[in-house]
């Protein structure tokens, strides 16, 4: 009998990150709505991870407003992740997380160093404005790094305040950013793009990073559509006359 049969195969790490806007705008019912939706869709990624039999995911949260703080300083596994509440003060401090999240995406010092090897990360954003800080500054040096070029990137903007051509930098196109204008959107979107993000993520085969990004892109697109409040920042602008948001 080979040792093999009695070893199982050490699986690679898939890391989803969590970048959150916490700044004063977010305050209510808005930050309200990304602790709930994020603390109940991480056993949702505990089981798509425990399933894999290629892939272990694991989560890495970033909160920003005028500081920027991990919510670990590791990687976990969905079901060890303990949601720590998210609370909104202070401004927007996004290059300085551009900056931050470089820092990361690296093998020494950083979330990218499993000995078994990693895929590209996924990526999701949130936020409800535009930078207070040198946000061109701290995207340049993030986007010179390898791990964030071929990452699944994904922008939520909440809300009509938001700054989209901030978003559309980040994640590359506007077809990765999806608008939501009500908690409820706001909600199953995040658990929409979390659980896609994960399983094609950690998908073992030979498709590149690139048609990774694009599988993404065109399924949350697609379950938008049937989510009241939220589309893909892409599609015509809604005919109404005035503001869409309804966060009370």
């Amino acid at each position: 009998m080979s040792l093999l049969d009695n070893e199982s195969i050490p699986r690679r790490q898939m890391t989803l990150f969590f970048m959150i806007d916490k700044s004063g705008s977010m305050d209510g019912s808005k930050i309200g709505s990304v602790n709930d939706a994020i603390e109940n869709v991480l056993p949702i990624i505990g089981e798509i991870s425990d399933e894999n039999p290629d892939a272990e995911i694991r989560v890495a949260a970033l909160e920003f407003s005028t500081d920027t703080r991990w919510l670990y300083d590791e990687p976990k596994e969905g079901k060890d992740f303990i949601w720590q509440k998210v609370t909104a003060e202070g401004l927007t401090s996004l290059g300085e997380a551009c900056r931050e999240l470089n820092k990361k995406l690296s093998r020494s010092n950083g979330f990218m160093s499993s000995p078994s090897g990693c895929y590209a990360p996924a990526i999701i954003l949130l936020s409800d404005g535009g930078p207070t800080d040198d946000f061109e500054g701290g995207l340049a040096q993030l986007k010179n790094n390898k791990w964030f070029k071929s990452a699944i990137k994904i922008a939520i903007a909440i809300g009509d305040d938001c700054d989209m051509d901030v978003l559309k930098q980040f994640t590359g196109s506007l077809e990765a950013v999806i608008k939501v204008h009500n908690i409820d959107a706001l909600k199953k979107m995040i658990r929409i793009i979390a659980v896609t993000s994960s399983q094609i993520g950690s998908k073992s085969s030979s498709a590149n990073d690139e048609t990774k990004q694009r599988e993404v892109e065109k399924q949350i697109t697609e379950a938008a559509k049937d989510v009241a409040g939220a589309e893909s920042a892409a599609a015509p602008e809604p005919a109404k006359s005035d503001s869409y948001d309804e966060w009370d």
